[in-house]
């Protein structure tokens, strides 16, 4: 699929959010209530998330930063609190109701921004459903996903099945955690510090060792913040791939084999980790990522990644590709 609309030329950061205010209450179920405005400052349940609201409700601020920070375009979608997975049958309204205003929102930035829309992970026909109308939005390149739902990756059942929809749809896929609660993470900010990267690693494990790939040839799929720790675990995925008929059943090909057809940003915060991941991974299929607006993203994203040796062409180029983006501005 081909994005509809002009995209700005430059490099595309494809890791962003944006939520109007009118959603702030979030999908139904979400154990932490809402989102909220105190005092202009954005709060998740009782948790301040230290920084302004506008940043993530006001469109005009993205462009504004997107623009300061010298990016082409931004890919944006929902915080990962806004993924509809605690009530997911009660939450059709506010998917539609969220990708009606992103789709009014990227239209009007220009060419600045593309977005990303929210779908229901577990029903493969409200899927459809939700990705057929994404399909003719104007401006709309794919949809962002959670790497987890109770359990359940996109090894096998309704999770994988969504993958395949979004394949024969020529939707790009982004993975972004959701700070998964566990007793021993509850101080220091471990929820997000371990628990994000565990929850991407897990789930691209479960992709390369379930043959996902070798049986969607044609996904276009993005796993955030690096990929976690999935390019440090590789050659132990590997080992136990030759090692063990349990590890290799699902799968014909070896871990690095696939690898090298999944994408990942670079939101890596280490200079070292990024050279790691851009050793494991191939070329074509690194993204810059920012995270923009949260307290952990990469405030200068273009800069860290042209002062680390990435190439300014390339990575427009893999960002086009990834996104359905035709080539030009």
């Amino acid at each position: 699929m081909a994005v509809k609309g002009t995209v700005r030329a430059g490099i595309i950061d494809v890791h962003a959010h944006w939520l109007p205010r009118e959603l702030l209450s979030l999908p139904p179920g979400f154990p932490l209530g809402g989102m909220s405005d105190r005092d202009g400052e954005l709060y998740l349940g009782d948790n301040s998330l230290f920084f302004p609201t506008t940043a993530m409700t006001d469109i005009e601020m993205v462009v504004a930063d997107t623009l300061k920070v010298g990016l082409g375009a931004r890919a944006v979608s929902a915080p990962p609190f806004a993924f509809p997975v605690f009530a997911p049958s009660e939450a059709d309204d506010y998917v539609s109701a969220y990708n009606d205003q992103l789709a009014t929102a990227v239209s009007s930035s220009d060419g600045t921004l593309v977005g990303l829309g929210l779908i229901r992970v577990d029903d493969v026909d409200a899927a459809r459903r939700e990705m057929t109308r994404l399909m003719a939005m104007e401006g709309i390149a794919g949809i962002a996903v959670p790497p987890l739902v109770q359990g359940h990756s996109y090894d096998d059942g309704v999770m994988r099945q969504v993958l395949a929809v979004a394949a024969d749809a020529g939707l790009a896929v982004l993975v972004h955690p959701m700070q998964l609660p566990r007793p021993e993470w509850k101080n220091h900010y471990l929820v997000n510090l371990i628990g994000n990267p565990v929850e991407t690693t897990t789930a691209v494990a479960s992709m390369l060792l379930d043959g996902v790939m070798e049986e969607l040839p044609e996904l276009r799929i993005c796993f955030v913040h690096g990929g976690g720790c999935a390019p440090s675990l590789l050659g132990r995925w590997q080992h136990g791939w030759r090692a063990r008929p349990d590890v290799r059943q699902g799968s014909s090909r070896p871990p690095t084999n696939s690898f090298a057809h999944l994408y990942f940003d670079t939101i890596t915060h280490d200079p070292e980790v990024l050279r790691l991941l851009t050793a494991q991974a191939a070329p074509d299929r690194i993204l810059c990522g920012s995270d923009y607006p949260f307290d952990m993203a990469q405030p200068d994203p273009v800069r860290y990644l042209l002062d680390n040796g990435l190439d300014a062409v390339t990575l427009e180029r893999n960002g086009r590709v990834f996104l359905g983006i035709e080539s030009g501005g």
